[in-house]
C-alpha cells in the first residue's frame, strides 16, 4: 500500500444537459493535517441533499484529516431562450393590471422581466441529477487521492533519508561504547583512589580494592548505551517497516518517534563521551525533523 498525506488538493468541473440549456458541475476538495476525520461540505441549496452520500465517500476514501468539500451550479443558458405558455404570460398581464389599479404609478413589466415570471421552470432541461454529481465527487476523489499519495510519497522519501543518517550515526556510536565503558570505569577508580588517600584510609588494602572494583562496575553499567542503542536500531528498521506497508500508518509512526526521541535523550544523558554526546544532539535533531513529516501522514 501506499503513504498518503493529510494535506492535498483536488478541483473538477463537468458540464452536463443539453446544449443553450447546459449546467456546470463544480467540486473542490482540499485538506490539511489533523489527529481525527474533521469533514466541512459547503453546497449550494440545490445540492444540500446530497450531503449525506457526499460524507460517505469522504469517509471512505480519507481516515485522518481536516477536509473540506465545496459544491455547486453553473447554469449556461446564453444559446437558448425559454419559451413561456401564453397561460403564463396572459395571467402576468391580470395580476400587472390588479397592481396598477393601487399603483398607478408602477412600472411596466420589461420583457426579461416577463421572460423570468412567465417561464415556468427557467432551468428546464439543464437539471442535475443526484448520478451525476456523485460521479463528479468520484472523479474529484480519485485525484484527491493520487496527489496525497505523490505527496506521501515524497513524505516517505525524506523520512527514509534521515532514517539512513541515524543507522549512520548509530554505527559511529556502537565503536565508541566499550572505549566509553573502559574509560568510566578507569576514571571511577581514580577518583575512588584520590579520596581514599585524601581521607587517609589504607588504597592497598583488599577490601578498598574491592570495593572500588566493585563500585566502578556499577557505574560502567549505568553508562553502557549499548541496549539503547540496540532499541533505537529496532525502533528504526520497524518505521522502515511501516513505510514499506503504507495504509493508514501516522498514528503509529508518531509512537515511534516519541521512542526514538527517549532512546536518543537517554543516550546523550547516559553517555560519558563528548563525541558520543554530539552525536545524540545530531540524533535528536533528525529525529524531531522526522516528527515533523510524520504529523502530514494519514
Amino acid at each position: 500500500m501506499s503513504v498518503y498525506s493529510m494535506t492535498g488538493f483536488a478541483s473538477v468541473k463537468r458540464t452536463v444537459g443539453a446544449a443553450g440549456l447546459s449546467a456546470r458541475i463544480g467540486l473542490e476538495v482540499k485538506s490539511v493535517n489533523s489527529r481525527f476525520l474533521d469533514a466541512t461540505l459547503r453546497l449550494s441549496d440545490e445540492l444540500r441533499a446530497l450531503e449525506m452520500p457526499l460524507r460517505e465517500k469522504l469517509a471512505h476514501r480519507i481516515k485522518r484529516g481536516k477536509v473540506e468539500l465545496r459544491a455547486w451550479v453553473e447554469r449556461d443558458e446564453t444559446g437558448a431562450v425559454p419559451q413561456p405558455s401564453a397561460q403564463a404570460l396572459q395571467r402576468l398581464a391580470q395580476v400587472q393590471d390588479q397592481v396598477r389599479v393601487w399603483l398607478p404609478d408602477a412600472a411596466s413589466l420589461s420583457v426579461s422581466d416577463a421572460m423570468r415570471l412567465a417561464s415556468a421552470n427557467p432551468h428546464a432541461g439543464s437539471t442535475v441529477t443526484p448520478e451525476e454529481v456523485l460521479a463528479a465527487a468520484d472523479e474529484l476523489l480519485s485525484d484527491f487521492t493520487a496527489a496525497r499519495e505523490r505527496e506521501g510519497a515524497r513524505l516517505a522519501d525524506m523520512i527514509s533519508e534521515r532514517l539512513r543518517a541515524l543507522r549512520t550515526l548509530a554505527d559511529q556510536c556502537e565503536p565508541l561504547v566499550p572505549q566509553a565503558v573502559a574509560q568510566a570505569r578507569d576514571r571511577f577508580v581514580q577518583r575512588f583512589t584520590q579520596a581514599l588517600e585524601q581521607a587517609g584510609a589504607p588504597v592497598t588494602s583488599q577490601a578498598a580494592q574491592e570495593r572500588a572494583l566493585t563500585e566502578a562496575s556499577a557505574y560502567a553499567i549505568r553508562v553502557d548505551v549499548a541496549e539503547e542503542l540496540s532499541r533505537l536500531r529496532g525502533h528504526l528498521s520497524e518505521v522502515a517497516d511501516q513505510l514499506k506497508r503504507g495504509g493508514d500508518l501516522g498514528k503509529r509512526l508518531d509512537f515511534l518517534v516519541q521512542e526514538l526521541h527517549r532512546e536518543a535523550n537517554t543516550l546523550g544523558a547516559k553517555s560519558p563521551v563528548l563525541e558520543m554526546s554530539r552525536m545524540s544532539v545530531d540524533m535528536k535533531v533528525l529525529i524531531e525533523q522526522i516528527r515533523e513529516q510524520v504529523q502530514n501522514i494519514e
